[in-house]
């Protein structure tokens, strides 16, 4: 025959210690995850959200500006790690440059001037980093300036 080996009660005591277990693992998830978010994020979209907000206007009718030259432009990058722009509707010897950041993980900023190789594509003057970017790339011919962001 078995014996039964009498049970514990559950008391007040018990149920304390399984709500602390219980928050203390929810807090530290909460803590873990909240310091990865900080950690991939490296600075404010804008230094001041007032100033920000007064030049909003101009930045609509700067990107409507853009959108009705017509002109487009695709990146990629080349064997050696330059950056290509293919410009397409924009004129020849149009300026090109980009400001390139990381979106995640370290942080890294390029300025970069381009060199026109012919029929609308340029080449950046240094190579950048195999990882990924996001490109705020300027045409500018005469008075007419074309900006876009797009990923590389």
């Amino acid at each position: 025959m078995m014996r039964e080996t009498p049970r514990k009660p559950f008391t007040g005591r018990s149920m304390a210690a399984v709500m602390v277990g219980g928050f203390a693992i929810v807090i530290a998830v909460n803590f873990y995850m909240a310091s990865l978010a900080v950690g991939g994020f490296h600075g404010v979209v804008v230094e001041n959200s007032y100033v920000a907000s007064q030049k909003y206007n101009d930045w609509l009718a700067q990107a409507e500006a853009s959108k009705a030259l017509g002109w487009e432009a695709k990146l990629s990058r080349d064997e050696t790690g330059h950056v290509l722009v293919q410009t397409i509707g924009a004129p020849e010897g149009a300026i090109v440059r980009a400001e390139m950041r990381r979106p995640i993980g370290e942080h890294a900023f390029a300025s970069l001037s381009f060199t026109a190789l012919g029929d609308g594509l340029y080449r950046s003057g240094e190579p950048v980093d195999e990882d990924r970017w996001t490109a705020r790339v300027s045409v500018e011919a005469g008075s007419d300036i074309w900006a876009e962001e797009s990923e590389l």
